[in-house]
C-alpha cells in the first residue's frame, strides 16, 4: 500500500468571483470533492487572491484552528474579540475559533492584489476560549533550513494552536537538499512547494505541487531550482468528536 497521496497544482478546485480567485486543495464552498476533503487534520488549503480594495466581509467561525499566511501584499483583519490589525508578508496570523468568533479579512490596498494561504486544522479540543496571534517571520531563518513558523506549544519558536501540529518554511538554492524529522513519529506531512521545483519520496514536485505522507520517521527534500516550501507536520488521527 502507498503511504502517499499526490496533490498537483491542477487538480485543486478553483473559485472564480472576480474579486477572489481561490484554489481549493480540499472541498470547500461550491468545491466539492469526496476523495479530497481532509488529510489527517488538515481540512482546508485555499491559496487565494483578492484584488485591490476588495475582501471578506463579517463571518463566524467556531471550533477551528485558522491560519493565515501572506504571500504577497496586505490583509486588514478585524474581528469580534477588538483586534483591528493589519497582517503582511513575512507574518503569521492565527486565530483559535473555539467557542465562537466572527472576522473580517480586506485587502487595504488601492493598487496591489493580495495574495495569502487560508489554512484550517481540526482542533485538539472543542470549546476553547477564542484567541488571536500575530507575529513576525525572519526570512533570513528560512534560508536553506526549516524555520518553525507554528507548534503546539505556546514557548516555542512561531505562533501554536490547538493541536499537535509544527509547520516550517524553508528557502531552498537549487541543488541543495534538507532533512525533516518528525516531532512525533505518529503524525504525517503535507508539502507545499509554494515556488520552485523540488524532489521529495522520489517524486517530482513543482510550483503549488503537494505530496502528503504517512507512515515515515523523517524526510528528505532536493531542490532542483531555487525553491520556497511550506512543510506542515499534523496527526493522520481526526480528534475524537469527529470519529
Amino acid at each position: 500500500m502507498d503511504n502517499f497521496i499526490l496533490y498537483p497544482a491542477d487538480t485543486r478546485g478553483f473559485a472564480d468571483h472576480g474579486w477572489l480567485k481561490s484554489h481549493h486543495t480540499f472541498s470547500f464552498a461550491n468545491y466539492r470533492n469526496n476523495d479530497r476533503v481532509h488529510f489527517g487534520v488538515l481540512r482546508v488549503l485555499n491559496d487565494d487572491y483578492v484584488a485591490p480594495g476588495m475582501g471578506f466581509g463579517t463571518h463566524p467561525h467556531e471550533n477551528m484552528e485558522i491560519i493565515s499566511i501572506p504571500l504577497k501584499g496586505s490583509l486588514a483583519h478585524q474581528d469580534s474579540m477588538g483586534h483591528g490589525q493589519t497582517i503582511n508578508v513575512n507574518e503569521i496570523q492565527v486565530m483559535s475559533a473555539g467557542t465562537g468568533v466572527q472576522h473580517s479579512e480586506f485587502n487595504p490596498s488601492e493598487t496591489e492584489a493580495s495574495e495569502f494561504l487560508q489554512i484550517w486544522v481540526f482542533p485538539n479540543k472543542l470549546h476553547v476560549t477564542p484567541r488571536y496571534q500575530q507575529l513576525p517571520l525572519d526570512v533570513a531563518n528560512r534560508k536553506n533550513n526549516w524555520d518553525q513558523i507554528l507548534s503546539p506549544n505556546p514557548e516555542d519558536a512561531g505562533a501554536w494552536i490547538h493541536q499537535n501540529a509544527w509547520f516550517h518554511l524553508a528557502n531552498l538554492d537549487q541543488n541543495k537538499g534538507l532533512n525533516y524529522e518528525l516531532k512525533d513519529k505518529t503524525n504525517g506531512i503535507y508539502l507545499f512547494v509554494l515556488e520552485g521545483s523540488i524532489t521529495a519520496n522520489n517524486q517530482t514536485l513543482n510550483r503549488r505541487d503537494a505530496i502528503g505522507i504517512w507512515d515515515i520517521d523523517s524526510l528528505q527534500v532536493q531542490a532542483t531550482a531555487d525553491a520556497q516550501l511550506l512543510l506542515m507536520e499534523i496527526p493522520m488521527e481526526l480528534p475524537s468528536y469527529l470519529q
